[in-house]
C-alpha cells in the first residue's frame, strides 16, 4: 500500500490529484478495507486505477475520555513541557556559547522553563473557569466509503466488481435503482401539489 501526502503540494495541485471529472459510484463499502480490497481487485484486472477515489462519507466524530483534569495534572504538564523546552533552548544557547559549553547554563534554562511552563499552564487553565475538567482524544472517522471514478469508465469498473462479487453487486445496483425511484419520486411530488 502507497500513498502519498497531499500536504507538500500546492492548492491547485491537490485539488487536481483529488478530483475526477464527472465522478461515478463504483459501489459503497462499510469499511475502508473492503474498498480498498475493491480498488485492489480493479488494479488487479488491469483497470485504469488512476483514475479512481475512495471518499469516506457519513462522517462522525468520536472522543474517547481518558480522565479527570485536576490543577496537579495541569501542573505537571506544565512543569514537564517547559522543562522540555528549557533543555532545548539551554543546549543550543550552550553549544553556541563562545566561553564553552556550561551545564549551569543547560540546568538552569531547564529549571527556568519548568518554572514558566507551570505558571502559563495554571494561568491558562484557570481562564477557562472549570469547563472541560476532563482529558479526551478525539477522532473524525467515516461510517461508509464509496469508490468512485470518471464517468468513461464506470461501466467496465462495475463490470469487474460484479466478476469480483456478483451478490454485494446486485445489492448494489438495486440499492441505486431505489435511490433513484426515490429522487424520482422527490422530484415529482412538488410538481403534482401545483
Amino acid at each position: 500500500m502507497s500513498t502519498q501526502p497531499t500536504r507538500g503540494l500546492g492548492a491547485a495541485a491537490a485539488k487536481q490529484l483529488l478530483s475526477l471529472d464527472y465522478p461515478m459510484s463504483l459501489g459503497v463499502h462499510d469499511t475502508y478495507a473492503s474498498a480498498q480490497k475493491a480498488v485492489d481487485y480493479l488494479s488487479d484486472h488491469d483497470f485504469p486505477v488512476e483514475n479512481v477515489l475512495i471518499v469516506g462519507t457519513d462522517l462522525k466524530q468520536l472522543e474517547r475520555v481518558t480522565g479527570r483534569l485536576t490543577r496537579s495534572r495541569i501542573l505537571l504538564g506544565g512543569l514537564l513541557s517547559g522543562a522540555w523546552l528549557g533543555l532545548l533552548i539551554g543546549i543550543i544557547f550552550a553549544l553556541f556559547d563562545t566561553s564553552g559549553f556550561s551545564w549551569v547554563s543547560v540546568i538552569a534554562t531547564v529549571i527556568f522553563g519548568a518554572v514558566f511552563g507551570a505558571v502559563w499552564a495554571l494561568v491558562g487553565y484557570s481562564f477557562t473557569g472549570g469547563e472541560r475538567d476532563f482529558t479526551s482524544v478525539t477522532q473524525v472517522v467515516a461510517t461508509k466509503y464509496e469508490v468512485l471514478t470518471e464517468h468513461k469508465y464506470a461501466t467496465r469498473g462495475r463490470e469487474l466488481l460484479t466478476e469480483m462479487d456478483p451478490m454485494a453487486a446486485a445489492q448494489a445496483q438495486v440499492q441505486r435503482a431505489q435511490e433513484e425511484a426515490r429522487r424520482a419520486r422527490e422530484a415529482e411530488g412538488p410538481a403534482s401539489t401545483n
